[in-house]
């Protein structure tokens, strides 16, 4: 285990409800390659804020990295929504791209 997902399921244990740390968890087992764990905090994170689209976008990355298509183009549809409501254009973009590349 890496000390960056150690430092988080710590801070975690600590303060089961702080969803940052669950993020925080998410995007250091992603980084690592440890999909499967990570598509579950992100899972987690998702049902507490459903309007995250950083995590609604990793949610689809970890799906496309389990080789599951339609898991990944429906995250990567609500994160494109997402990106457009917020407007955030450079996610926006690469949704777009993900999706025609699906």
């Amino acid at each position: 285990m890496n000390d960056s997902i150690a430092r988080h399921q710590k801070l975690l244990e600590q303060y089961p409800d702080n969803e940052l740390a669950r993020f925080s968890l998410g995007k250091a087992l992603f980084d690592a390659g440890q999909i499967v764990p990570a598509k579950e905090q992100f899972e987690r994170a998702l049902a507490k804020k459903p309007d995250w689209m950083v995590v609604q976008i990793l949610l689809g990355k970890c799906e496309l990295a389990l080789g599951n298509k339609a898991g990944a183009k429906a995250a990567f549809e609500r994160s494109l929504d997402l990106a457009k409501a917020q407007h955030h254009e450079g996610p926006q973009a690469e949704m777009e791209q993900l999706l025609a590349e699906l």
